[in-house]
């Protein structure tokens, strides 16, 4: 009785008892079939170095539509259940929800009783979405003190653009659509990231595109015309109401993950800019309030790389250089290390963000990308490059993947990805090792992207409480 009137043990209420929890045993990652010709799948992956199958599938869960594009999911309930505006002081961790960014469909996946046995617990279908939240193209998926936010790219109609894109909540413990999130939403229309800080009671989202210019491949001449995203909005949280919006410039091209301060007494955070249009580079921002306002900064910048036009796709030879193209951010939990993921030049970079308004590059490696095709250091093949990251909660190892969406995938590196999973290893005071044990090839007939962590990790939970 009394283990039912015990929050979760794996919600923390401040960073720092986080980073203080177990080691994570297992990872969840998302894989899907590039040509929709199988079902997308969850896989379940062995992340313990003691166990002899270190690196390794563990399981493979199979959905039984065809078509989803999975992407990014998350958890049914997090640290945000901490907070003392939450409605629900028993949950637990248990359920991953994970939409289909291209059939709007959500999938509900139970962990228990065997966590390296998901289940399939419930199917929402896209109808019932669209029906009742007036979005499709889910996309993000938060949990919050009240329940699930899940953002979107897509409003109504066929090719989702009747209407803007926005967030909507899925009830935590029934799985009931609740609606649509936004009460006052000001000029927003495009969606792709959002995140919040819980006590100061405000919210953040950034953007990427229309679903026309996305679905089938990057559209050029919208990116060269700047027609993608190149603003931030910030939001009151509880009142659900627009507050304000910063535009990064029209040249600064879909600035898509966002990663607030975990700890919630620090009001700042950063945005990854995947492309300047006048010279390709991409860049970190950092944004913060004073004042009452929200004010952004561009704090780091990672130029193109020239490169042989033949070893680039035909999307790039007439540039004749490789574009970093920042395609994920992650923050560590002590808010120490920003890792910023260079879907185009395969390099992943580290960050000391101790000053949030001056990034200090402290630890980079190289693995894949368009041109340079870097092995990994036991000497296989790595197709794409690092895109999805994800951190552990101790902050000495960030787990990524190589692909970021299917038709993307076909224009930048036509010789296609077959999904992968490797490990980089961080110093005690920074820098990055590849984990040689660690590459996880899951095939040529699936593409990998987000991972999730046994117990939580940096990119889904959100702490009521500063550390000590």
């Amino acid at each position: 009785m009394l283990e039912t009137l015990r929050p979760d043990p794996t919600f923390h209420p401040s960073p720092r008892l986080a980073m203080e929890a177990p080691r994570e045993r297992i990872a969840y990652t998302a894989l899907l079939s590039p040509d929709a010709s199988r079902p997308d799948a969850i896989a379940v992956v062995d992340v313990d170095p003691q166990s002899p199958g270190y690196g390794s599938l563990i399981y493979r869960l199979d959905m039984p539509y065809q078509g989803d594009e999975f992407h990014h999911f998350g958890w049914n309930a997090c640290s945000s259940a901490l907070s003392p505006l939450s409605g629900h002081a028993f949950l637990r961790r248990r359920y991953l929800v994970v939409p289909g960014i291209r059939s709007s469909r959500l999938y509900i996946i139970d962990t228990e009783p065997d966590p390296r046995r998901p289940t399939i617990a419930k199917v929402i279908e896209p109808a019932e979405v669209l029906r009742k939240t007036g979005y499709s193209r889910p996309h993000t998926v938060h949990c919050g003190p009240e329940g699930v936010y899940i953002s979107t790219l897509g409003g109504g109609g066929k090719d989702g653009t009747d209407g803007p894109a926005g967030i909507f909540v899925l009830d935590c413990e029934s799985f009931e659509l609740r609606g649509q999130w936004e009460i006052e939403r000001g000029p927003q229309e495009l969606h792709y990231d959002f995140w919040w800080n819980l006590p100061r009671d405000w919210m953040v989202s950034s953007e990427w595109g229309r679903p026309p210019q996305f679905e089938n491949g990057i559209v050029p001449e919208d990116l060269l015309s700047n027609r993608y995203g190149h603003r931030l909005h910030f939001w009151d949280l509880r009142g659900r109401r627009h507050l304000q919006t910063i535009d990064l410039g029209a040249n600064h091209q879909m600035p898509l993950e966002v990663r607030p301060a975990h700890d919630p007494s620090r009001e700042y955070g950063f945005v990854g800019v995947v492309v300047d249009t006048t010279n390709l580079e991409a860049s970190i921002w950092t944004w913060w309030r004073e004042g009452g306002r929200f004010h952004a900064r561009k704090t780091a910048t990672i130029p193109a790389e020239p490169a042989d036009k033949a070893l680039l796709p035909p999307l790039l030879q007439g540039f004749g250089a490789a574009p970093p193209l920042v395609s994920d951010i992650d923050l560590s939990l002590d808010d120490r290390f920003l890792y910023a993921a260079c879907w185009g030049t395969g390099e992943l970079r580290q960050y000391d963000v101790t000053d949030p308004m001056s990034p200090k590059l402290t630890g980079s490696v190289r693995l894949g990308g368009m041109a340079a095709r870097a092995p990994h250091p036991s000497g296989r093949r790595f197709a794409g490059a690092p895109q999805m990251t994800e951190i552990s909660r101790d902050g000495q190892r960030v787990y990524f993947t190589n692909g970021l969406y299917s038709r993307w995938d076909m224009q930048f590196y036509p010789d296609g990805i077959p999904g992968a999973m490797a490990l980089c290893n961080v110093g005690a005071e920074g820098g990055l090792t590849l984990d040689e044990r660690f590459l996880l090839d899951f095939g040529a007939d699936y593409g990998a992207h987000q991972i999730r962590l046994e117990g939580g990790d940096c990119s889904t939970d959100s702490f009521c409480y500063p550390s000590a």
